[in-house]
């Protein structure tokens, strides 16, 4: 999500909302999916008020979904798609598949402040759908999402490859993150970084990219 909320424009004396402002990516890789995001939090872009805010949430065994925009709306859209996904698994007996996960998120997003990315695996192999708040869902290879993301997908764009593994996308993922972060003022503080893989999903934050490249090395 890359729509902030100024809180000085609050002239109906409405409470400040804490935005995540926000770079967010997303890279396919050949045995799972990258989620990245940086850690800031701010008021109306201004005020950093969190520098430990981890942006990526697991709503299903082997899928994760990146947040942006309003914490509130992010936190509570992650709670609404982990519910249908487990009432999901009691109703069939067997975990929800990532066509099914990706269209039940663009319902459940509608009308929402958020525009999240969704990775995760199954069957088909590691998946990325772009998700946006009219509830379209577009998969893709890679992704970025925003306040950061020209910034962020250029970065990415020259050097992906369909056959990188998983520490190879990691680094390309945290690089994308940092160089946003160089640009964007609502984007900073550090790395969360999320692998996913038929195993599970493996979320760790990070102060900089170069940690993401030292233990991928």
């Amino acid at each position: 999500m890359n729509g902030q909320h100024d809180p000085l424009a609050d002239a109906a004396g409405g409470a400040p909302t804490y935005s995540t402002g926000t770079t967010t990516v997303g890279v396919v890789a050949e045995e799972g999916v990258i989620l990245a995001t940086d850690r800031r939090a701010s008021l109306g872009g201004r005020f950093v008020s969190n520098k430990r805010t981890v942006k990526i949430e697991r709503v299903h065994p082997t899928a994760a979904i990146t947040l942006s925009g309003s914490v509130g709306g992010a936190q509570a859209y992650a709670r609404q798609l982990r519910a249908q996904t487990r009432l999901y698994g009691t109703r069939r007996g067997e975990p929800m598949g990532m066509d099914a996960l990706a269209t039940a998120a663009g319902n459940t997003l509608r009308g929402l402040p958020v525009s999240p990315l969704l990775g995760g695996t199954d069957e088909e192999g590691p998946r990325l759908f772009q998700l946006d708040a009219a509830g379209g869902v577009l998969e893709d290879r890679y992704a970025a999402t925003g306040s950061g993301t020209q910034v962020a997908i250029g970065a990415v764009e020259g050097r992906y490859d369909p056959e990188m593994g998983t520490d190879a996308a990691a680094a390309l993922a945290a690089d994308a993150v940092a160089a946003a972060s160089e640009r964007d003022t609502a984007s900073g503080n550090g790395i969360a970084l999320a692998r996913i893989t038929v195993e599970g999903v493996d979320l760790r934050e990070y102060d900089d990219a170069d940690a993401v490249a030292a233990e991928v090395a």
